[in-house]
């Protein structure tokens, strides 16, 4: 599939404009309908149909922008609810009730007023796109959807590029899966490890499309430092406003093959530049009698998710 992802470290108030326009923006692109987006879940509902009356209901918790301090504002049954789910605000907008047709939108704004100063829990907007829709519709179409979506966001960080999902666990069996999987370094493996809120302010690896905002922008002492360090022919960098940019790597997203040689070496030059800034390695572990254990849904041994981890750096 194909993975937009954008990380603010904002409350809801001073970002629920920009997540407006990435949700119009996102729906103006693929369309309401049976094979896109029906139903619209939100604070984890059950859901429902996507009708004229649950945009307004989707629409008025958007436009709720009250100053919250965490939890003096909030009621006893709102603060067990938001502790539970783990966010303030939760909308999710899908195919419909167990439906895997590779179109999703969710958005997640993080707990206000809660944070130690060493935290960097951030707000969460992410997107997907079947592949069919790419190869339909073209890089450059998508290229300007991602685009779009960010125009307005305060994010610190985000991507867009090819990633995998699994809607269930491998089985210890299906090594042939995995096996095939990690061939393909341009492929991102995170979508399927549900990893976000730990990521913080750091970069989560190295896709086609990569944004960068305050304050991981400013590591690099500003987009002309950042520009006179990628030399690959494949990499453009653009400045969207005078504290953003995005970082191109080709004309196209490209899953690479370790086989045949193909390790994208503009991927490799980025990633190096990153490095000091990327996400720390998270491994959730979903085995428990089996050794040596497996980790995420896909079933790696550690040894397995190192060396993908590093793909770009060794």
């Amino acid at each position: 599939m194909f993975r937009v992802a954008f990380y603010m470290p904002h409350n809801h108030p001073d970002i629920s404009l920009g997540v407006s326009h990435a949700i119009d923006s996102y729906m103006r692109a693929v369309g309401e309908g049976p094979r896109t987006i029906t139903y619209a879940h939100i604070n984890y509902s059950e859901g429902a149909p996507l009708t004229a009356v649950r945009w307004d209901e989707v629409r008025r918790v958007l436009r709720d922008t009250r100053r919250w301090s965490f939890p003096e504002d909030f009621s006893d049954r709102e603060q067990g609810e938001i502790e539970k789910r783990g966010f303030e605000l939760g909308i999710l907008f899908t195919g419909g009730f167990g439906s895997s047709n590779g179109y999703e939108l969710e958005y997640r704004a993080r707990i206000p007023g809660r944070l130690a100063p060493e935290e960097k829990i951030v707000s969460l907007l992410t997107a997907t796109l079947p592949i069919e829709y790419l190869e339909e519709h073209g890089p450059a179409r998508v290229r300007q959807l991602a685009l779009d979506m960010a125009s307005k966001l305060l994010f610190a960080s985000g991507h867009a590029g090819l990633a995998l999902h699994v809607y269930r666990g491998l089985r210890l069996t299906d090594d042939a899966f995995r096996a095939e999987a990690l061939r393909y370094p341009g492929i991102d493996l995170r979508a399927a490890w549900l990893h976000e809120k730990w990521m913080g302010l750091r970069v989560d690896g190295v896709h086609w499309l990569n944004f960068l905002g305050p304050p991981i922008l400013n590591q690099f002492s500003g987009a002309a430092a950042l520009r006179s360090r990628l030399h690959s022919a494949e990499t453009t960098l653009v400045e969207l406003d005078e504290e953003r940019v995005v970082v191109s790597l080709g004309e196209r997203p490209d899953a690479g093959e370790l086989t045949t040689g193909k390790t994208l070496p503009a991927y490799r030059e980025f990633a190096q530049v990153l490095e000091p800034w990327l996400e720390p390695l998270f491994l959730p572990r979903t085995t428990v009698s089996v050794e040596p254990p497996r980790y995420t849904k896909l079933r790696l041994t550690e040894d397995e998710a190192r060396r993908w981890w590093r793909r770009f750096l060794d």
